[in-house]
């Protein structure tokens, strides 16, 4: 009886050790742009997802695949989730869970040489050319149904439509806009001021992960507490303001 006891808590303690062994690394989906996200893990959201895994004790790694292929991969348990997403993305792709804490606001907005009044909100789009990354399911959900839409598999292909006018507006996060804008030749492409949508974006992980989901949102409420989150804010993102 002494035995089979030893023998079952050795089969506990492997299990125990090789559960926490399969979460010393994750491995996330990214769907942002510099100066959110770059191949190198140094743009903003990069650098507080990293920092928030790793006071739980979790490296982070990181591919860029499309936004509908990375949801899918991340629902099957191919990769272990997503690292920016609306909420609500959990209702479809159920094998995901949400963690709490948002990692920040995404600002919807508009880029294009026209004029556009926007007071009337997404219905000004209507019967009009628009273009948005495919997969993003908060705009395929707000563009009329009436809109020409187009949908590229990635930032540059997308401005690349409005800079030769085979678009007449984009419809993109600010900060990522705002790094295309610059990085592109000179022309008459700016952002309208004001704001289509304002969305919290929150990491997702698999289901099969649950058991840290808690521990990384209190690491994120803890970075905004003590300061981490804003000096990264003052590095990565104030240079691009306009």
């Amino acid at each position: 009886m002494k035995n089979l006891s030893i023998s079952i808590a050795l089969i506990l303690f492997a299990f125990s050790f090789q559960t926490a062994a399969a979460t010393s690394i994750i491995h996330l989906n990214v769907v942002g742009q510099p100066p959110l996200n770059t191949s190198t893990q140094e743009g903003f959201l990069d650098t507080v997802v990293k920092e928030a895994f790793r006071r739980i004790g979790i490296t982070l790694q990181t591919s860029s695949l499309p936004a509908e292929r990375g949801l899918k991969n991340s629902n099957n348990g191919s990769i272990d989730g997503e690292m920016s997403r609306v909420k609500g993305i959990d209702k479809v792709y159920t094998n995901l869970i949400r963690v709490p804490e948002k990692i920040m606001d995404w600002e919807f907005v508009v880029f294009s040489e026209k004029v556009i009044d926007l007071s009337q909100g997404w219905k000004v789009f209507s019967g009009k050319s628009v273009s948005h990354i495919n997969g993003w399911k908060i705009l395929e959900k707000n563009i009329p149904n009436d809109a020409e839409v187009t949908k590229t598999s990635n930032i540059d292909e997308l401005f690349s439509l409005l800079r030769k006018k085979r678009t007449d507006y984009v419809i993109y996060e600010k900060w990522a806009g705002h790094y295309m804008l610059r990085k592109m030749p000179a022309n008459n492409i700016g952002q309208h001021k004001s704001t289509l949508l304002v969305k919290e974006v929150f990491i997702y992980l698999h289901k099969k992960h649950k058991s840290i989901v808690s521990k990384l949102s209190k690491s994120l409420e803890n970075m905004k507490r003590d300061g981490s989150y804003q000096r990264l804010v003052n590095k990565h993102l104030s240079p691009f303001m306009f």
